[in-house]
Formats: structure tokens, C-alpha cells, sequence
């Protein structure tokens, strides 16, 4: 990354203080300005960037002057607002090289998607956006290298999981500060529960008590998360990468089956307000604007000739899990060859990705743990069925596939559990002889879970019961990886509380993966 961003400029600046500040060489006029909204600053939300590709990024924000607005408008009227954005190679703007017009309309939340293009590769640009009189925050990005660029070492944080009335977001205050060159985000972004018996001593609205079904609720919870300041910083640090898990719409969702088994039909209703509430929140691109309940969030992006990132979706396209899923002893149906977890389609598509990206790092940012979680010392075996352990013939066809095709470094980057691991991929977690084939880096969460702790009677049993399992940690946080082309470093980032704000940051632990030796390894 070159050079460090000025956090006065993402945090603090807002509204004709900003604009004082800001304008610079080449700043709008007064005229390119829209009528003022009323009801206060529209971008109260923040701002961020997302996807980032060697021309060019989406850069979101979304318009609401009154975040908490119970009917989850935002404060926004019921017409289309012309925002204005540029881009610029300072983070004062003298040096714009991007300008452009967007309209966030009320059908799409007064959300904004402006897709950059015209960009150098591997740089860093510095982006805002004029609405109603107001200018926004500066955000800060990154593009990605050109795909052929030889690259000396990239790095990236990920993390998962951000239950706004466990905690604060303090991971996301640290993370912000970091030198990094993009975030991914492995879903749970939101919860869909009530957040009105909260551990942040806020008093919320009945509005925020019933669970989350409907568009309007989906928007109102959306406005409640990305009000933590220290998410937006994060946001407005680097690009981000983000997909979902369940909670984005339903605890355990699988296909067209709700948690509750719900009749298909009305839970696809819910899950196509969940996904248009995702992507109006989020800096996704327009291949992932939602069709009805169908959105498409796989994808491949390349950072030069040392990593292929590619993020898969194990939530849409899955059978139900089996034997009632929860975690089970004995469950053989999980064996059956014909389940999936990614759908026939999805599984084809990596495959075939893992034949043609040759880079040195082959990332996969997956969801629920990929790696088998026995939950019983014993000889007898307790799983859970939700994640991959629900999905053993599709998992060994993946890390089979792999290996195949010839892929040099397999490294799978999770969320979902609320706790560390690092542990090694086996070719067939049946045959206790069976040779490690990839590594695999599980990030705790940001707050859900509590304050958490170093080690759990849980984590002792797992690590007797797993010998593929090198290290287990309960804390908050997120995993900061570093790669160059001869070695992968994940540190695990942890705080000692959420359950007040300020907690300070300390790298727990560092585990490692050598260039064409699968497996990891303490640092």
C-alpha cells in the first residue's frame, strides 16, 4: 500500500466543514449540486468501496438523512436524488481523474453502485460523493494489480460475523488502522433478531424488537449495524469483498428452506427482501443485484500472478442439511454422494477455475468450516451438520478437484464459527492415514458470542479429538494474512472484551503454510 490514509479525512468530515476542507483543484461547482434534503446529512451511512479489479472499483453509499426511520426509508423522499461522485489520486482532491453522476432511486433504498472504470492498476484512489447540498466522507481504495504483475507480497484481513447488540465493533476500530490492501467478509454481516435487549445500553424502538422478515425491516437493521463508526472506518480504508452466510436472512437457511420450515413459497419472499436489503447495503457490483429471491455471489477476482481469490455461495444452492441438522452422532445420510452444499452448477464452475487460474495462492472464502469438527474425544464422532462435515462426498470432490488440477497452494479463508482455528485440509477425513491436501484458516468473530476467551472446554475437547486441528482460540477479532511468494502468514487479531468499547488489539497467534507444502504450521 502507498502511504497511509488521513483518518481525519474518512471519519471526520461531513457536511459544509468537509467541504471547506475538501474542495480543492477542480471541485464541483455550486450549481452541480442537487436541491438540499431536508431531515439532516444524507450520509450518515458512510461509504465504501468493494471489488476491486486493475481499472477500477464500486464505490456505495447510500443516502439517509434519518438512518433509524422506523418504515426503514432512511428519512429519503419517494424520489429519485442525483449524487454526484469523483475520484482522485490525493485524499485532497486536487488531482481528480474520475467524475460521475448516479441516481438513487426509492426502489433500490437511495443506494448508489457506481462502477469506476479507467483506473491504473495497483494504485490507491481516494473517492466521495456531493447529494443535496452535502458532501460525503472521503473513502479511501485500492485497485487490483495488472493480472500478469509479478508481485513481491499482498495483504488482506477477513473477518465474519457482527452481532451489533453483543458488542462493539472495537476489531473493526484496529483493522481500520492496518496496511492492507483489501477486507473480505465471510458473512453475517447483520442478524435478523431482535436488537432491542442490546449490550450497548441503547435504547431502540419497538420497530426493532420482532424478527427480520420484511424489505422495510431488512433496510431499518441494515441502518442500525453500518451506524457503527468503526465499521464505516473499515469500510472506508480499503475495498472490501463480502459475501453472506445465514443470518443475512435466516439462521441456518438452506435452499428454499427456512429454519422453521416455513412454506417455500412465502420464504422466498423473505429471502428476496433479504438479498435487495444486501445488495442496497453493500459495495457489490451490478452482476449481484438481485433477481426476485436469486442473486448470484460467486465470483473470481485475481491480484496479479500471486493470488486468485474466489468466493463461493453455500447457502442458495444447498440441500437441507441432514438428520435434522444441529450436531449429530452417526449421521450417515451426511455421506450420501448425492448432497450438495454448492449445487451442481457452482461446483462445476470452481472446478473448472481451479484448471485455468494458475496463481501462486489459490483462495477460496468460504463460509461454514470446510474441515471436519469433531465435537466427541471419544472414538465415536459428534458433528455438525450445517457446515461441510453435513457434505462429505461434495468436500472430498472439491479437495480432490484441487489436487487434480494441479492446484499449487490450496488455502480455504472461513468464518461462521465464532472461534480461531488453523488446521489442515485431509484428502478424506474417513481415513485417519490420509494425506493433508490444503490448509484452512477459520476467523472468529467481531462481536457475536460475547468476550470470549483464550481456551474452552470446547476448545480442549476439539483439539483432542481433532488432530488435524493446530490451534483454537475464543476471542474476538478478525485474522490479518499476509502473502508473499513463498509463504503464507495468518495472524489471529484478538480483543480481550467487546462488551465495553477500547479494548485493545494483540496478534494472538501466527500460523503459517509454505509454497507447495499443504498443511499449517505454527510461526
Amino acid at each position: 500500500m502507498s502511504g497511509k490514509l488521513n483518518r481525519r479525512t474518512v471519519l471526520g468530515l461531513g457536511g459544509a466543514s468537509a467541504a471547506a476542507v475538501l474542495l480543492g483543484t477542480g471541485a464541483w461547482s455550486s450549481a452541480a449540486a442537487d436541491t438540499r434534503l431536508r431531515g439532516g446529512y444524507p450520509f450518515s451511512l458512510g461509504v465504501a468501496s468493494g471489488d476491486p479489479m486493475p481499472d477500477g472499483v464500486v464505490l456505495w453509499t447510500r443516502l439517509a438523512p434519518q438512518p433509524l426511520a422506523a418504515d426503514g426509508s432512511g428519512g429519503m423522499p419517494d424520489k429519485p436524488v442525483k449524487v454526484l461522485y469523483e475520484v482522485s489520486t490525493d485524499e485532497r482532491f486536487r488531482d481528480v481523474v474520475r467524475r460521475g453522476e448516479a441516481t438513487a432511486t426509492p426502489e433500490l433504498g437511495h443506494s448508489v453502485h457506481a462502477e469506476v472504470a479507467g483506473l491504473q492498476p495497483g494504485r490507491e484512489y481516494f473517492y466521495r460523493f456531493r447529494a443535496g447540498g452535502e458532501l460525503s466522507p472521503a473513502g479511501r481504495t485500492r485497485t487490483a494489480p495488472a493480472n500478469s504483475a509479478a508481485l513481491a507480497s499482498l495483504s488482506f484481513a477477513f473477518a465474519s460475523c457482527q452481532h451489533w447488540r453483543e458488542g462493539f465493533f472495537t476489531a473493526y476500530q484496529h483493522m481500520a488502522a492496518e496496511d492492507l490492501d483489501f477486507v473480505v467478509h465471510l458473512g453475517d454481516y447483520i442478524y435478523e433478531y431482535d436488537q432491542t435487549d442490546n449490550k450497548r445500553g441503547v435504547t431502540l424502538g419497538a420497530e426493532f424488537k420482532p424478527e427480520t422478515e420484511r424489505l422495510e425491516r431488512y433496510r431499518l437493521q441494515y441502518s442500525l449495524f453500518k451506524s457503527d463508526p468503526h465499521l464505516q472506518a473499515a469500510h472506508a480504508a480499503f475495498p472490501w469483498i463480502v459475501t453472506m452466510d445465514d443470518h443475512e436472512v435466516d439462521n441456518n437457511w438452506a435452499g428454499a428452506i427456512s429454519q422453521d420450515n416455513t412454506d417455500p413459497a412465502v420464504f422466498l419472499q423473505r429471502r428476496a427482501a433479504a438479498f435487495q436489503a444486501m445488495y442496497e447495503n453493500l459495495p457489490l457490483r451490478r452482476t449481484a443485484m438481485p433477481s426476485g429471491p436469486d442473486v448470484r455471489l460467486h465470483r473470481r477476482l485475481k491480484f496479479g500472478d500471486l493470488a486468485d481469490l474466489t468466493m463461493i455461495d453455500t447457502r442458495q444452492y444447498r440441500d437441507d442439511q441432514p438428520c435434522g441438522d444441529g450436531s449429530k452422532y452417526d449421521c450417515t445420510d451426511r455421506l450420501d454422494p448425492s448432497r450438495t452444499i454448492l449445487g451442481e452448477q457452482q461446483r462445476e464452475w470452481l472446478l473448472d477455475g481451479f484448471s485455468r487460474n494458475r496463481s501462486r495462492w489459490q483462495i477460496l472464502g468460504n463460509q461454514a468450516p470446510m474441515g471436519e469438527t469433531d465435537l466427541d474425544a471419544g472414538p465415536a464422532k459428534k458433528l455438525f451438520m450445517d457446515p461441510w462435515d453435513g457434505y462429505v462426498a461434495e468436500r472430498d470432490a472439491v479437495l480432490a478437484g484441487a489436487a487434480h488440477r494441479g492446484v499449487r497452494n490450496l488455502v480455504v479463508i472461513t468464518g461462521d464459527r465464532h472461534q480461531n482455528y488453523a488446521w489442515d485440509l485431509k484428502r478424506d477425513f474417513e481415513d485417519p492415514d490420509s494425506p493433508t491436501v490444503a490448509s484452512e484458516f477459520v476467523g472468529t468473530s467481531i462481536t457475536s458470542g460475547g468476550d470470549g476467551a483464550d481456551i474452552t472446554d470446547e476448545g480442549r475437547t476439539m483439539l483432542a479429538a481433532n488432530p488435524h486441528m493446530k490451534f483454537f482460540n475464543a476471542q474476538r477479532g478478525y485474522v490479518r494474512c499476509t502473502l508473499t511468494p513463498e509463504l503464507w502468514r495468518s495472524d489471529y487479531r484478538v480483543v480481550p472484551f467487546i462488551s465495553r468499547p477500547d479494548a485493545p488489539i494483540s496478534t494472538r497467534a501466527s500460523y503459517v503454510v509454505e509454497d507447495t507444502r499443504p498443511g499449517v504450521q505454527s510461526a
